[in-house]
Protein backbone atom coordinates (compact mmCIF):
# COMPACT_ATOMS: atom_id res chain seq x y z
CA UNK A 1 0.00 0.00 0.00
CA UNK A 2 2.82 2.38 0.81
CA UNK A 3 4.42 1.71 -2.54
CA UNK A 4 1.19 2.48 -4.40
CA UNK A 5 0.99 5.82 -2.60
CA UNK A 6 4.56 6.74 -3.51
CA UNK A 7 4.40 6.00 -7.22
CA UNK A 8 1.87 8.65 -8.35
CA UNK A 9 3.82 11.52 -6.78
CA UNK A 10 7.04 10.60 -8.60
CA UNK A 11 5.63 9.65 -11.98
CA UNK A 12 6.50 12.05 -14.80
CA UNK A 13 4.26 12.96 -17.69
CA UNK A 14 4.39 10.16 -20.28
CA UNK A 15 3.87 11.61 -23.71
CA UNK A 16 3.25 8.12 -25.14
CA UNK A 17 -0.01 7.76 -23.21
CA UNK A 18 -3.26 8.59 -25.07
CA UNK A 19 -4.24 12.20 -24.55
CA UNK A 20 -0.91 13.14 -22.95
CA UNK A 21 0.02 15.43 -25.83
CA UNK A 22 -3.33 17.21 -25.57
CA UNK A 23 -2.82 17.51 -21.83
CA UNK A 24 0.55 19.19 -22.31
CA UNK A 25 -0.93 21.44 -25.00
CA UNK A 26 -3.67 22.60 -22.61
CA UNK A 27 -1.09 23.31 -19.93
CA UNK A 28 0.95 25.28 -22.46
CA UNK A 29 -2.02 27.51 -23.30
CA UNK A 30 -2.35 28.44 -19.61
CA UNK A 31 1.08 30.09 -19.70
CA UNK A 32 0.92 32.85 -22.32
CA UNK A 33 4.60 33.67 -22.19
CA UNK A 34 5.55 30.01 -22.69
CA UNK A 35 3.03 29.72 -25.53
CA UNK A 36 4.49 32.73 -27.37
CA UNK A 37 7.99 31.35 -26.75
CA UNK A 38 7.00 27.95 -28.16
CA UNK A 39 5.46 29.55 -31.27
CA UNK A 40 8.60 31.63 -31.84
CA UNK A 41 10.84 28.56 -31.46
CA UNK A 42 8.70 26.62 -33.94
CA UNK A 43 9.19 29.46 -36.44
CA UNK A 44 12.96 29.36 -35.84
CA UNK A 45 13.03 25.59 -36.37
CA UNK A 46 11.04 25.92 -39.60
CA UNK A 47 13.48 28.58 -40.80
CA UNK A 48 16.38 26.26 -39.99
CA UNK A 49 14.79 23.34 -41.85
CA UNK A 50 13.47 25.06 -44.96
CA UNK A 51 15.22 28.45 -45.04
CA UNK A 52 18.35 27.43 -47.01
CA UNK A 53 16.25 25.69 -49.67
CA UNK A 54 13.88 28.62 -50.09
CA UNK A 55 16.17 31.64 -49.59
CA UNK A 56 19.67 30.22 -50.07
CA UNK A 57 20.24 31.93 -53.42
CA UNK A 58 18.85 35.26 -52.22
CA UNK A 59 21.10 35.17 -49.14
CA UNK A 60 24.25 34.92 -51.27
CA UNK A 61 23.29 37.19 -54.19
CA UNK A 62 25.41 40.36 -54.08
CA UNK A 63 24.19 43.79 -55.12
CA UNK A 64 26.85 46.42 -54.49
CA UNK A 65 24.49 49.22 -55.44
CA UNK A 66 22.35 48.30 -52.43
CA UNK A 67 25.17 47.83 -49.93
CA UNK A 68 24.23 48.78 -46.35
CA UNK A 69 20.68 49.58 -47.47
CA UNK A 70 18.66 50.74 -44.42
CA UNK A 71 15.76 48.74 -42.99
CA UNK A 72 12.26 48.93 -44.44
CA UNK A 73 13.60 49.61 -47.94
CA UNK A 74 10.51 48.12 -49.56
CA UNK A 75 11.35 49.50 -53.00
CA UNK A 76 13.99 46.76 -53.28
CA UNK A 77 11.56 43.99 -52.35
CA UNK A 78 10.20 42.41 -49.18
CA UNK A 79 13.48 40.58 -48.53
CA UNK A 80 15.09 43.96 -47.77
CA UNK A 81 12.67 44.78 -44.97
CA UNK A 82 15.57 44.45 -42.47
CA UNK A 83 18.09 46.14 -44.75
CA UNK A 84 21.15 44.80 -46.55
CA UNK A 85 24.72 44.03 -45.54
CA UNK A 86 28.01 45.46 -46.84
CA UNK A 87 27.71 43.43 -50.05
CA UNK A 88 24.07 44.27 -50.69
CA UNK A 89 22.71 40.90 -49.53
CA UNK A 90 19.29 41.01 -47.81
CA UNK A 91 19.61 40.58 -44.05
CA UNK A 92 16.25 38.84 -43.68
CA UNK A 93 17.29 36.05 -46.05
CA UNK A 94 20.68 35.71 -44.38
CA UNK A 95 19.18 35.52 -40.88
CA UNK A 96 16.75 32.82 -42.01
CA UNK A 97 19.51 30.81 -43.70
CA UNK A 98 21.94 31.31 -40.79
CA UNK A 99 19.37 29.79 -38.41
CA UNK A 100 20.25 26.33 -39.77
CA UNK A 101 23.92 26.38 -38.75
CA UNK A 102 23.16 28.09 -35.44
CA UNK A 103 20.50 25.53 -34.52
CA UNK A 104 22.55 22.63 -35.85
CA UNK A 105 25.54 23.46 -33.67
CA UNK A 106 23.42 24.05 -30.55
CA UNK A 107 21.21 20.97 -31.04
CA UNK A 108 24.14 18.70 -31.90
CA UNK A 109 26.17 19.79 -28.89
CA UNK A 110 23.22 19.45 -26.49
CA UNK A 111 22.16 16.01 -27.75
CA UNK A 112 25.72 14.69 -27.69
CA UNK A 113 26.55 16.06 -24.24
CA UNK A 114 23.21 14.97 -22.76
CA UNK A 115 23.53 11.44 -24.15
CA UNK A 116 27.10 10.93 -22.95
CA UNK A 117 26.63 12.79 -19.65
CA UNK A 118 23.36 11.05 -18.75
CA UNK A 119 24.81 7.61 -19.58
CA UNK A 120 27.89 8.20 -17.44
CA UNK A 121 25.70 9.68 -14.69
CA UNK A 122 23.44 6.62 -14.65
CA UNK A 123 26.49 4.37 -14.36
CA UNK A 124 28.12 6.52 -11.67
CA UNK A 125 24.93 6.70 -9.61
CA UNK A 126 23.96 3.04 -9.86
CA UNK A 127 27.34 1.28 -9.97
CA UNK A 128 29.80 0.76 -7.15
CA UNK A 129 31.96 3.35 -5.45
CA UNK A 130 35.11 2.66 -7.49
CA UNK A 131 33.46 3.17 -10.90
CA UNK A 132 31.64 6.21 -9.58
CA UNK A 133 34.85 7.82 -8.35
CA UNK A 134 36.61 7.24 -11.68
CA UNK A 135 33.75 8.84 -13.64
CA UNK A 136 33.47 11.79 -11.26
CA UNK A 137 37.20 12.49 -11.49
CA UNK A 138 36.81 12.62 -15.27
CA UNK A 139 34.08 15.22 -14.81
CA UNK A 140 36.35 17.19 -12.45
CA UNK A 141 39.10 17.26 -15.08
CA UNK A 142 36.73 18.70 -17.70
CA UNK A 143 35.29 21.23 -15.23
CA UNK A 144 38.77 22.40 -14.19
CA UNK A 145 38.99 24.33 -17.47
CA UNK A 146 36.62 27.22 -18.22
CA UNK A 147 34.34 25.95 -20.98
CA UNK A 148 34.72 28.92 -23.31
CA UNK A 149 38.49 29.07 -22.79
CA UNK A 150 38.81 25.34 -23.55
CA UNK A 151 36.78 25.83 -26.73
CA UNK A 152 38.98 28.75 -27.80
CA UNK A 153 42.20 26.74 -27.26
CA UNK A 154 40.93 23.67 -29.12
CA UNK A 155 39.50 25.64 -32.04
CA UNK A 156 42.79 27.49 -32.44
CA UNK A 157 44.44 24.08 -32.96
CA UNK A 158 41.73 22.34 -35.01
CA UNK A 159 40.34 23.76 -38.25
CA UNK A 160 37.05 25.58 -37.62
CA UNK A 161 34.08 23.53 -38.83
CA UNK A 162 30.57 22.67 -37.72
CA UNK A 163 31.65 19.18 -36.58
CA UNK A 164 34.61 20.40 -34.52
CA UNK A 165 32.49 23.14 -32.99
CA UNK A 166 29.81 20.64 -31.94
CA UNK A 167 32.36 18.25 -30.42
CA UNK A 168 34.20 20.96 -28.48
CA UNK A 169 31.04 22.56 -27.07
CA UNK A 170 29.56 19.14 -26.25
CA UNK A 171 32.61 18.02 -24.27
CA UNK A 172 32.51 21.15 -22.13
CA UNK A 173 28.83 20.51 -21.20
CA UNK A 174 29.07 16.80 -20.33
CA UNK A 175 29.76 17.37 -16.57
CA UNK A 176 26.48 19.29 -16.19
CA UNK A 177 24.39 16.26 -17.18
CA UNK A 178 26.74 13.79 -15.51
CA UNK A 179 26.56 15.40 -12.08
CA UNK A 180 22.82 16.07 -12.26
CA UNK A 181 22.00 12.52 -13.35
CA UNK A 182 24.24 10.96 -10.70
CA UNK A 183 22.67 13.04 -7.93
CA UNK A 184 19.16 12.06 -9.07
CA UNK A 185 20.04 8.36 -9.37
CA UNK A 186 21.60 8.24 -5.90
CA UNK A 187 18.26 9.37 -4.47
CA UNK A 188 15.93 7.42 -6.77
CA UNK A 189 17.67 4.06 -6.36
CA UNK A 190 16.67 4.02 -2.69
CA UNK A 191 12.96 4.48 -3.40
CA UNK A 192 10.52 1.71 -2.75
CA UNK A 193 9.58 0.97 -6.37
CA UNK A 194 13.25 0.41 -7.28
CA UNK A 195 13.74 -1.87 -4.30
CA UNK A 196 10.60 -3.77 -5.29
CA UNK A 197 11.94 -4.23 -8.83
CA UNK A 198 15.17 -5.67 -7.39
CA UNK A 199 13.25 -8.07 -5.16
CA UNK A 200 11.20 -9.25 -8.15
CA UNK A 201 14.43 -10.10 -9.99
CA UNK A 202 14.58 -7.32 -12.56
CA UNK A 203 17.93 -6.93 -14.28
CA UNK A 204 20.13 -3.90 -13.68
CA UNK A 205 19.55 -2.62 -17.22
CA UNK A 206 15.78 -2.91 -16.82
CA UNK A 207 15.87 -1.08 -13.50
CA UNK A 208 18.00 1.73 -14.95
CA UNK A 209 16.14 2.26 -18.22
CA UNK A 210 12.62 1.23 -17.19
CA UNK A 211 12.36 2.59 -13.65
CA UNK A 212 15.09 5.18 -13.01
CA UNK A 213 15.58 6.95 -16.36
CA UNK A 214 11.89 7.97 -16.80
CA UNK A 215 12.05 9.76 -13.44
CA UNK A 216 15.34 11.50 -14.31
CA UNK A 217 14.31 12.41 -17.87
CA UNK A 218 12.15 15.48 -17.02
CA UNK A 219 15.06 17.08 -15.16
CA UNK A 220 17.42 16.36 -18.05
CA UNK A 221 14.98 17.80 -20.60
CA UNK A 222 14.62 20.99 -18.58
CA UNK A 223 18.40 21.36 -18.27
CA UNK A 224 18.84 20.64 -21.99
CA UNK A 225 16.44 23.45 -22.86
CA UNK A 226 18.46 25.90 -20.79
CA UNK A 227 21.74 24.46 -22.07
CA UNK A 228 20.57 24.93 -25.65
CA UNK A 229 20.51 28.66 -25.03
CA UNK A 230 23.96 28.57 -23.38
CA UNK A 231 25.53 26.62 -26.25
CA UNK A 232 23.97 28.94 -28.80
CA UNK A 233 25.47 31.94 -27.00
CA UNK A 234 28.84 30.16 -26.79
CA UNK A 235 28.76 29.45 -30.53
CA UNK A 236 27.88 33.06 -31.23
CA UNK A 237 30.75 34.21 -29.01
CA UNK A 238 33.24 31.96 -30.81
CA UNK A 239 31.99 33.11 -34.21
CA UNK A 240 32.21 36.70 -32.99
CA UNK A 241 35.86 36.09 -32.07
CA UNK A 242 36.50 34.69 -35.55
CA UNK A 243 37.26 31.08 -34.55
CA UNK A 244 33.79 29.63 -35.07
CA UNK A 245 31.97 29.06 -38.34
CA UNK A 246 33.82 30.64 -41.26
CA UNK A 247 32.46 32.21 -44.48
CA UNK A 248 30.83 31.29 -46.80
CA UNK A 249 28.86 29.50 -44.05
CA UNK A 250 26.99 31.88 -41.80
CA UNK A 251 25.60 31.91 -38.28
CA UNK A 252 23.94 34.64 -36.26
CA UNK A 253 27.12 35.17 -34.26
CA UNK A 254 29.19 35.52 -37.42
CA UNK A 255 26.70 38.08 -38.77
CA UNK A 256 27.08 40.12 -35.58
CA UNK A 257 30.86 39.94 -35.99
CA UNK A 258 30.67 41.06 -39.61
CA UNK A 259 28.42 43.99 -38.66
CA UNK A 260 30.68 45.22 -35.84
CA UNK A 261 32.79 47.60 -38.04
CA UNK A 262 29.58 49.30 -39.20
CA UNK A 263 27.95 49.94 -35.83
CA UNK A 264 28.17 53.72 -36.19
CA UNK A 265 27.07 53.89 -39.84
CA UNK A 266 24.86 50.80 -40.34
CA UNK A 267 23.72 49.56 -36.93
CA UNK A 268 21.18 47.16 -38.43
CA UNK A 269 23.91 44.81 -39.68
CA UNK A 270 24.63 43.66 -36.13
CA UNK A 271 21.30 44.55 -34.50
CA UNK A 272 18.97 42.13 -36.29
CA UNK A 273 21.05 38.93 -35.89
CA UNK A 274 21.77 39.98 -32.30
CA UNK A 275 18.05 40.41 -31.72
CA UNK A 276 17.45 36.92 -33.15
CA UNK A 277 19.94 35.50 -30.62
CA UNK A 278 18.31 37.39 -27.73
CA UNK A 279 14.75 36.38 -28.64
CA UNK A 280 15.69 32.73 -29.14
CA UNK A 281 17.56 32.61 -25.83
CA UNK A 282 14.69 34.32 -24.02
CA UNK A 283 12.17 31.92 -25.56
CA UNK A 284 14.22 28.92 -24.49
CA UNK A 285 14.41 30.22 -20.92
CA UNK A 286 10.64 30.85 -20.78
CA UNK A 287 9.88 27.42 -22.22
CA UNK A 288 12.27 25.74 -19.84
CA UNK A 289 10.55 27.41 -16.88
CA UNK A 290 7.20 26.09 -18.15
CA UNK A 291 8.64 22.59 -18.62
CA UNK A 292 10.01 22.59 -15.08
CA UNK A 293 6.47 23.08 -13.78
CA UNK A 294 4.65 20.91 -16.34
CA UNK A 295 6.92 17.89 -15.80
CA UNK A 296 6.87 18.13 -12.00
CA UNK A 297 3.89 16.18 -10.59
CA UNK A 298 3.96 18.29 -7.42
CA UNK A 299 3.63 21.63 -9.29
CA UNK A 300 1.63 20.56 -12.35
CA UNK A 301 -1.65 21.63 -10.76
CA UNK A 302 -0.62 25.28 -11.34
CA UNK A 303 -1.01 24.73 -15.10
CA UNK A 304 -3.99 22.38 -14.99
CA UNK A 305 -6.41 24.95 -13.59
CA UNK A 306 -6.81 23.16 -10.26
CA UNK A 307 -6.45 24.75 -6.85
CA UNK A 308 -3.80 23.68 -4.40
CA UNK A 309 -6.50 22.27 -2.08
CA UNK A 310 -7.82 20.09 -4.93
CA UNK A 311 -4.31 18.78 -5.53
CA UNK A 312 -3.86 18.00 -1.83
CA UNK A 313 -7.22 16.22 -1.76
CA UNK A 314 -6.30 14.05 -4.74
CA UNK A 315 -2.99 13.12 -3.14
CA UNK A 316 -4.63 12.14 0.15
CA UNK A 317 -7.33 10.13 -1.62
CA UNK A 318 -4.78 8.39 -3.83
Amino acid sequence: MAMSETLPTSEPVKTSEPGAVMRLAKMLTRDRFALVAAIFLVIVVLCALFGPALLGDAATAQNLRGRNAPPFAFERGWLFVLGADALGRPLLARIVVAAQNTMMVAAGAVVFSMTVGATLGLIAGYAGKTISQVIMRLADVIMSFPSLLLAVIVLYILPPSVTNLIIVLAITRIPVYLRTTRAEVLEIRERMFVQAAKVMGASHLRIIFRHILPVVAPTLITIATLDFAFVMLAESSLSFLGIGIQPPDITWGLMVSQGRPYLTSAWWLAFWPGLAIILTTLSLNLLSNWMRIALDPMQRWRLEGRTKSDKAGETSNG
